[in-house]
């Protein structure tokens, strides 16, 4: 029954978050945005921390029950390592746990979060991974699809051949969670009067976590998915409160996991790997070459209306890629910067931030956006516009235009008079004061690869 129950839940909660980053862009947040709301690390980077406060309750009384039913990374795992089973039956065996392998990696991921060295967090959060692997699929960034498939690949081989290594080797969440389940009130617990020691529910557990010869659970490793207890022929295993017995590792036999390490070598791997996407040319009806507009270099990265600065995304953003998955206009895109790797910045190639729009604030699930209103977000100035009269058509090419000044949406910009070989043109000037920096200007200038007016990013936002 406790197998079944977790299947169920976990199957229910993974559709229900695939669908929240497939369906993000179409509001789809209303209904099931609190799956990612009780993520661990998005909950513990949001105020107050009453759901990581909930699930370490839960996690003292009943186990790791987040690890099976909640986290979708995990769950993706479990999937891989059911379909290993279907190769080859009774392929587990026990591992002693590599302490220091867990607790010097959850360390790092510590200071990395606290600090806001990007990278290491990106790669290690499971959330973020498991949203970068779906958004993957359906986001025209090559960056993010190398190292999210990497990702991938490295995880379902690993998940396929030696189950749960990931979660109870690298998963900073998993070693957490694993401190307070080593003395959780539930537990699986053998039953010494029937067991046999014959070993299969040893040679089931995918956390490797058990040892039937003497009769131990490593519980900050169990997960609590049944397989052992489904496979017990005897009915020598059960889930009840646990025996006030200190737990003890013994296993003179015990085999190096190479598999937990290759783990490190996939991350490095999708780090060195990942590529800048270049722009590309298209043919328009087969008449004429038209240049895709290409980013402008921007002293200061533009960031979403709510963000409040670059610095405030870099420590509480999971870079998980839910508001890239729900901007309606392709405003947003991983960054390739290491200060903010894989975290959203805002350019203007493809769309503009439309004043009207807040599906960005609505579906964060931490701080990293907060949430704000159609009339907050005409308040808030994320940056402003600039000028480049070399890559403007009134000087370039002679002809008049005005397209920035007729479709800028709080009218910070005007068509003045401007000298140029002898001849006088109306050219546009930038009121930085009104200007809030959503890049309707830049991305309806008709100057190409380059606009000639860009937004420019303010490194704190500031409010009327």
């Amino acid at each position: 029954m406790l197998r079944k129950l977790r299947i169920t839940l976990a199957v229910i909660m993974l559709l229900m978050i695939t669908f929240l980053f497939v369906g993000a862009g179409y509001g789809v947040s209303h209904w099931v945005g609190w799956t990612a709301r009780i993520q661990f690390i998005p909950a513990l980077l949001s105020l107050p921390f009453v759901v990581v406060a909930a699930i370490i309750v839960i996690t003292l009384f009943f186990g790791r029950i987040y690890c099976s039913v909640i986290c979708p990374l995990g769950i993706m795992q479990d999937i891989y390592s059911w379909l290993g089973g279907k190769f080859k039956k009774n392929r587990f065996s026990y591992v002693k746990e590599h302490k220091w392998l867990r607790y010097t990696i959850c360390i790092v991921f510590i200071i990395c979060l606290i600090f806001g060295f990007v990278p290491v967090t990106t790669l290690l959060e499971p959330y973020g991974n498991y949203g970068r692997i779906v958004t993957s699929f359906y986001l025209r960034n090559i960056t993010l699809s190398i190292i999210a498939w990497v990702v991938m690949l490295v995880l379902g081989v690993l998940a396929f051949l030696y189950g749960r290594a990931y979660c109870n080797s690298i998963c900073p969440v998993g070693t957490i969670l694993g401190l307070f389940s080593r003395h959780s009130v539930f537990g699986i617990q053998f039953d010494m009067e029937k067991c046999k020691h014959c070993g299969l529910c040893e040679k089931n557990c995918k956390s490797r976590a058990i040892n039937a010869m003497v009769g131990t659970i490593d519980y900050s490793r169990c997960v609590l998915c049944g397989d052992c207890m489904a496979q017990c022929k005897l009915d020598a295993l059960h889930y009840s409160i646990k025996q006030p017995v200190p737990y003890v590792e013994t296993n003179p036999k015990e085999t190096v996991d190479q598999g937990r390490r290759s783990f490190l070598v996939g991350a490095a791997l999708a780090t060195g790997t990942a590529a800048m996407a270049q722009a590309q040319m298209k043919v328009d009806g087969g008449l004429a070459v038209i240049e895709d507009k290409q980013a402008p270099k921007r002293e200061t990265p533009i960031t979403p209306p709510g963000s409040v600065s670059a610095r405030h995304i870099q420590q509480y953003c999971t870079a998980c890629q839910l508001c890239i998955s729900a901007c309606p206009n392709h405003v947003l895109r991983p960054s390739s910067d290491l200060l903010h790797f894989m975290q959203p910045t805002m350019s203007y190639e493809i769309g503009y931030c439309r004043p009207e729009c807040t599906r960005c604030s609505q579906v964060c699930p931490t701080s990293a956006i907060m949430p704000i209103t159609k009339e907050e977000k005409t308040t808030i100035h994320v940056g402003h516009a600039v000028w480049v009269k070399d890559n403007c058509v009134v000087l370039t090419d002679g002809v008049s235009c005005g397209n920035c000044a007729r479709h800028c949406p709080t009218g910070a910009i005007q068509m003045v008079k401007y000298s140029h070989k002898g001849q006088t043109v109306m050219v546009p000037a930038v009121n930085e004061i009104k200007c809030i920096g959503c890049g309707a200007c830049e991305n309806l200038c008709p100057s190409r690869p380059f606009s000639a007016i860009y937004v420019e990013g303010n490194v704190k936002h500031h409010v009327d």
